[in-house]
């Protein structure tokens, strides 16, 4: 894909954002120990990440890359993180790299924020963290111990001209409408241009409006399962701007909802697990070329008639009811659980909880609960 064909390979290949490309390269080149964590806050296609690896590479630092998925658990930052803290300078110069900072905090009691918070407060090694936006109140203790650079969407006046040069090295043909239906469809997310432009100038999207260009996750979920063929379908999945992690959740959860025999839904969320395995393994070893499989991979989850609309959660409004009444209940539980048996919350919850809830319900154990935890209990014991 030209997204990956013509990525960065030196920070003075980047393109917009100078100021704040400047400000990075100025932090590591005279990093010293203890000097505060890098934050890189901006809409994805900014050049985050790329900025993040190509400067690593720069200073000679190898990089340990975390993302949201990892970081939201206490103990797998310890187990990741810890090592190279403490060894610092024994196996080379590291520099820890945490994509997508912002969505670690799914589940509280995994710990993985306040891990982090402490890890951010005196580091042996460059820290440098990534994040889409830095407005929620979760992020507070994150940027208490950090330093925050700001990444702005890119203008249509430079995409026109980094588009220009590799449409012409291509040799490809994009008249001016797709042109501009590019660029003014990627919101300026340079990856989204890029995959669109390529997908017009090759003839995936031929048909397509201004409009339809550049899809969210509801609209291209949607588009996907209701086109009339592979083809059209795969010409949805390159028009969608969604980054990869957003795009496969709003696949599971769509899939996970929509009413299917279960063979079907079986093979379809075997296409989503597969490209969810693909895009892991892309964090985990950086490397990017790998995602040009992620949107054929996404294909075979195709089902022509299907019926599948877009759904944002992957539980029945039942059962996120349930979650949502009775969980501080629980959550009270499991913290007793978690000091009776020197166990963390989550061990407690997935270990504990299922035995002591049969037995409070079958009145065969007293903990000495108040009767609304006994109540919350009772009503989670019943199938």
């Amino acid at each position: 894909m030209w997204s990956e064909k013509y990525r960065p390979k030196r920070v003075s290949e980047m393109i917009g954002n100078e100021e704040s490309r400047g400000k990075l390269v100025g932090w590591l080149s005279g990093w010293r120990r203890g000097a505060k964590p890098m934050l890189l806050v901006g809409p994805p296609g900014t050049g985050k990440t790329t900025i993040a690896n190509l400067v690593s590479v720069q200073f000679g630092y190898d990089v340990i890359g975390l993302n949201a998925s990892d970081a939201r658990s206490k103990a797998k930052i310890e187990q990741v993180l810890k090592p190279v803290l403490g060894n610092a300078g024994i196996f080379g110069s590291s520099l820890i790299f945490i994509d997508e900072v912002d969505g670690i905090h799914g589940r509280a009691d995994f710990g993985g924020a306040g891990a982090l918070a402490a890890i951010l407060k005196n580091p042996a090694v460059p820290i440098i963290l990534a994040a889409n936006s830095d407005a929620s109140d979760k992020m507070k203790a994150i940027k208490k111990g950090v330093t925050t650079v700001y990444f702005k969407k890119l203008p249509p006046r430079l995409l026109r001209a980094y588009l220009r040069g590799i449409v012409k090295r291509e040799g490809a043909d994009l008249g001016p409408g797709a042109t501009i239906n590019a660029i003014n469809g990627s919101r300026g997310d340079i990856r989204s241009m890029m995959n669109v432009a390529q997908a017009l100038a090759t003839g995936f999207v031929p048909d397509m409006s201004k409009s339809e260009v550049s899809l969210d996750a509801v609209d291209g979920v949607t588009a996907f399962f209701a086109a009339e063929d592979r083809s059209a379908a795969r010409r949805v999945l390159y028009s969608m701007g969604a980054g990869p992690r957003e795009k496969i959740g709003a696949f599971y959860s769509s899939i996970v909802m929509a009413k299917l025999d279960p063979n079907t839904r079986s093979a379809m969320l075997q296409a989503v697990s597969d490209a969810d395995m693909l895009y892991g393994r892309i964090m985990k070893t950086q490397q990017w070329r790998l995602l040009r499989y992620l949107d054929e991979t996404l294909l075979r989850a195709y089902r022509k008639g299907s019926g599948i609309g877009y759904s944002k959660y992957n539980l029945p409004f039942p059962a996120l009811n349930r979650i949502m009444w009775h969980g501080k209940n629980l959550q009270k539980v499991s913290g007793i659980l978690a000091d009776a048996t020197h166990m963390s919350r989550s061990d407690a919850a997935s270990i504990c909880l299922p035995y002591v809830t049969s037995m409070v319900n079958g009145g065969t154990l007293d903990i000495g609960l108040e009767e609304p935890l006994k109540s919350a209990l009772r009503k989670e014991a019943k199938p």
